[in-house]
């Protein structure tokens, strides 16, 4: 069953003792180096508006500059978790990033055919830390699977040139068109295509259809290698447009959103840089600050010293 619900503004709701923030549902796996995966959801969600429905599908083992490993979840596990709460709270969109195995995918896509007015915003992420035989069965079970259910498709353009057309022989690169025209034979009605390479250090983002370029955004490159990117932008998508928001206007706020956040990054450990998903929440250095006379003391935590 193709998910092609379209996707509209709908008018705000009163507020009132009842109401309260949109609800995204998110398949993802666990990060623990808080870069991408659900830490990336859940921040990048509830930063826009939305409320985040975590499902947790596996986990990384990985650190700030690479993928060592992941762990799967049992497909039971995954479906018990999000029908749970599917029969208690009403979600407005499903966001779905790396499942972990073909057959979480099948559990993911099932449950997407169940609720077919939730659009599905789906992102492919780079698969090169994986292993060939089982990435390659994980691609091949995402474009079977779950684009058939899939409203919008996130991806960086290289990521889906050489997942959506392998073969691509013409001299030049493949557009956002020729890829969101690869994914709309698998069903899918719209493709935001990231990383499109331009000259002078730019790229440009394209939302499109294979009849049309929806919204367009360029921006300068960043010098510095991001983990997290595509996760952040596929998560902020889907809560500004279970917030109301139309397609184009929400694929225009996230790339800004994304590029704020790019902006702001910041390295945790010895690898690559994360979004700050919150840099809003930082305060403001101003003038004159490092006079402390009038501050208050600081709080002083023990050492933790206990002896096992």
């Amino acid at each position: 069953m193709t998910n092609s619900t379209p996707i509209e503004t709908r008018p705000a709701e009163p507020e009132g003792e009842e109401s309260g923030p949109a609800c995204v549902m998110v398949f993802n796996a666990n990060d623990p180096s808080g870069a991408g995966g659900l830490a990336a959801d859940v921040t990048a969600i509830a930063s826009v508006g939305a409320h985040p429905l975590p499902i947790a599908c596996g986990a990384y083992v990985r650190d700030t500059g690479e993928i060592f490993d992941h762990f799967a979840f049992d497909e039971d596990a995954v479906a018990e978790q999000a029908r749970t709460i599917l029969e208690d709270v009403p979600v407005q969109v499903i966001k779905v990033g790396f499942a972990g195995s073909p057959e979480t995918l099948s559990t993911i896509a099932e449950i997407a055919a169940d609720y077919p007015d939730v659009p599905v915003i789906s992102y492919m992420p780079a698969l090169s830390w994986w292993d060939e035989g089982p990435a390659d069965l994980y691609e091949d079970a995402f474009r079977e699977l779950m684009l058939p259910q899939t409203t919008v498709l996130v991806g960086n353009h290289s990521t889906l040139w050489r997942w959506l057309l392998p073969e691509w022989s013409n001299e030049r690169s493949p557009n956002a068109r020729d890829l969101a025209k690869a994914a709309s034979e698998m069903g899918v009605p719209y493709t935001l295509v990231t990383g499109v390479p331009l000259p002078d250090q730019f790229v440009e983002n394209v939302l499109a259809t294979p009849q049309a370029v929806l919204a367009s955004e360029k921006f300068e490159r960043f010098d510095a290698t991001f983990s997290g990117a595509g996760d952040t932008l596929s998560a902020a998508l889907a809560a500004l447009i279970a917030g109301g928001s139309d397609l184009a206007a929400a694929a225009t706020e996230g790339l800004a959103y994304l590029d704020r956040c790019l902006d702001g990054g910041f390295r945790p450990g010895m690898g690559h840089v994360v979004p700050d998903r919150l840099f809003w929440a930082q305060p403001e250095a101003e003038d004159g600050e490092d006079d402390d006379t009038d501050s208050p003391p600081a709080f002083d935590l023990p050492a933790h010293d206990t002896k096992h």
